[in-house]
């Protein structure tokens, strides 16, 4: 999963043009015993590209990861406005 995320996915996520850049963060202070927990960050510069990536986008490299990898990770989506 780490090596699809860092070379194929997470470019692709770019690649559609909804987002300037992404990155990978492991959590350090975990709360979920289970495993390694992991964020992954893409930044764009407008709701309106982020909104076509989840409606264009979304369901298809959803249905990608899951195909690769069943349940064997969880996934959600948290919106953050920069404030400063």
């Amino acid at each position: 999963w780490l090596q699809w995320m860092t070379t194929i996915h997470m470019d692709e996520v770019v690649a559609t043009g909804m987002f300037d850049q992404a990155s990978l963060y492991r959590l350090q202070d975990a709360v979920d015993e289970e495993g390694i927990t992991y964020v992954a960050q893409y930044t764009t510069d407008s709701m309106q590209r982020y909104h076509t990536y989840i409606n264009d986008f979304a369901p298809i490299m959803r249905e990608k990861g899951f195909s690769l990898f069943g349940d064997q990770f969880i996934a959600f989506r948290s919106v953050l406005e920069k404030i400063a």
